[in-house]
């Protein structure tokens, strides 16, 4: 990837709806050019897609909590970060390192709700032996971009 990929995967970052011509007169190129380079970010898996970003509280999802999950699956098996990942409750899974195995993000209505999928959904996995949970009382920053360096 040279400058110009960056850039415009930085503009991207920016509002992925910005028009291929409004990047390229940013750039000084041909709106040809720029769309023949997206298609090869796109192809390569740099850009691996564009989402919506949508406002959790207009959609009862106003509860963000981070859980701690330990369970007692092998190394090799990855059969509970599957079934967690399953969960539309679950925005993101990481195995981690440490005491526990996995780190999920979680977004629900409320704290029954998220009762709810403590005891019930990550209750209900067999190889689960505990959880503990954050809830989040107000986020300063969130995002999903990734600094572009030029």
């Amino acid at each position: 990837m040279d400058d110009t990929d960056l850039a415009i995967l930085d503009a991207l970052q920016e509002n992925a709806r910005t028009a291929n011509a409004d990047i390229a007169r940013r750039l000084g190129m041909a709106p040809s050019a720029i769309h023949q380079r997206l298609k090869k970010l796109e192809e390569s898996g740099v850009i691996r897609g564009y989402a919506a970003q949508l406002d959790p509280v207009a959609l009862e999802r106003g509860l963000l909590a981070f859980v701690y999950v330990k369970s007692r699956e092998r190394l090799a098996d990855a059969s509970v970060g599957n079934a967690l990942a399953d969960m539309p409750e679950v925005l993101e899974v990481h195995d981690i390192a440490g005491e526990d195995c996995y780190l999920l993000k979680v977004r629900v209505a409320d704290t029954d709700a998220l009762h709810e999928l403590l005891h019930r959904k990550l209750g209900a996995i067999e190889s689960v032996d505990s959880t503990s949970s954050v809830i989040v009382l107000k986020t300063v920053k969130e995002s999903s971009r990734i600094p572009v360096e030029r």
